[in-house]
């Protein structure tokens, strides 16, 4: 039997210009998985009128920063290829029979897309890892809907066997803890290790999305393992929009307060994000430093996101190879 692996991630534009995000956001911001709002004729209305006609312009410019950062194109997609061909080549050492393609959430290539081909190559089984550490439903769920719709075209159905977190996995955590005492030995301890995650509405966890806690746990996790004290470090959640309320700490306001109280020295370290992209380039490494730095801070640094390191690569191939024995 032949089995398919399928990575996952969020998406990118086709291009930093203003159509491509226009594209790209509207499929994004239609999934109610991502908004779930209260009223979804309010919503259609002010996606299709307001924000589609102002946002893309200013995403594009922030987009425009970072793309070919990691070669020509898209950072997202480009690490993201580049840890499908890792994990391809260390699970040839130990399973035949095994065809690997990426599908993004949103854009291309899509989802749908990606098991077409796995079924053209004869996949009785798929084995899907959203490239999401932590459990959420804007995220997970979200990509577990694109997959189910996209195998109800099939007119054979797979086994399907999905991941949906490996927060908890401890090749995971080492591949932090890796990454964490590198750029520390290089760039020294911080005051303050800053743990950031990506936000989502706290309606969402009133709601009884597990991710709050996901983030939670796996911030203890890296500190334990780092044995850093509960002073030495923080959580925090960036990336926020629209005006209801996300959950906190939020990053740039605790990354202020710090330096407004005297802390000189943080560094940033993003667990939820598995490749570097806009949210982690642009948002903490120049956004995010400016704020620290004008408030008053000394020393900033981002840490990598894990991307095709290979204690990293070997973490994923290993979550994967759990479901092929």
């Amino acid at each position: 039997m032949k089995t398919g692996i399928l990575l996952t991630n969020l998406g990118t534009p086709d291009a930093p210009t203003k159509a491509a995000l226009k594209r790209y956001l509207k499929e994004f911001l239609s999934d109610e998985r991502v908004i779930q709002p209260p009223n979804k004729l309010i919503w259609w209305l002010a996606l299709n009128v307001v924000i589609l006609n102002i946002r893309p312009a200013k995403s594009a410019q922030n987009y425009a920063k970072i793309w070919d950062s990691f070669g020509k194109g898209s950072p997202l997609l480009n690490i993201t290829n580049l840890q499908a061909q890792g994990v391809k080549a260390f699970l040839a050492n130990s399973f035949d029979n095994l065809a690997l393609e990426v599908g993004m959430r949103y854009g291309n290539p899509s989802i749908d897309s990606a098991l077409k081909k796995l079924q053209h190559k004869g996949c009785e089984k798929i084995v899907v890892l959203p490239l999401y550490p932590q459990y959420s439903d804007t995220t997970t769920h979200s990509t577990l809907d694109a997959v189910n719709k996209a195998l109800n075209n099939w007119e054979n159905m797979p086994e399907m066997l999905f991941i949906d977190n490996y927060y908890q996995n401890k090749g995971y955590i080492q591949s932090l803890v890796n990454s964490v005492t590198e750029h520390q030995a290089k760039h020294g301890v911080p005051d303050k290790l800053m743990i950031s995650f990506h936000g989502i509405p706290q309606r969402f966890v009133d709601n009884g999305d597990v991710y709050y806690d996901h983030c939670v746990d796996t911030a203890k996790l890296l500190a334990e393992a780092l044995n850093i004290k509960k002073d030495g470090y923080q959580l925090c959640f960036q990336s926020i929009f629209g005006r209801e309320e996300w959950i906190k700490p939020q990053t740039k306001a605790s990354l202020m307060s710090l330096a407004q109280g005297g802390v000189e020295h943080v560094q940033v370290i993003c667990p939820g994000f598995s490749v570097d992209c806009l949210e982690t380039i642009e948002e903490i490494d120049e956004e995010n430093r400016a704020y620290f730095i004008q408030a008053g801070g000394k020393k900033f640094s981002y840490i990598p996101a894990l991307n095709d390191r290979k204690d990293h690569i070997e973490a994923l191939s290993n979550i994967i190879a759990e479901r092929l024995i």
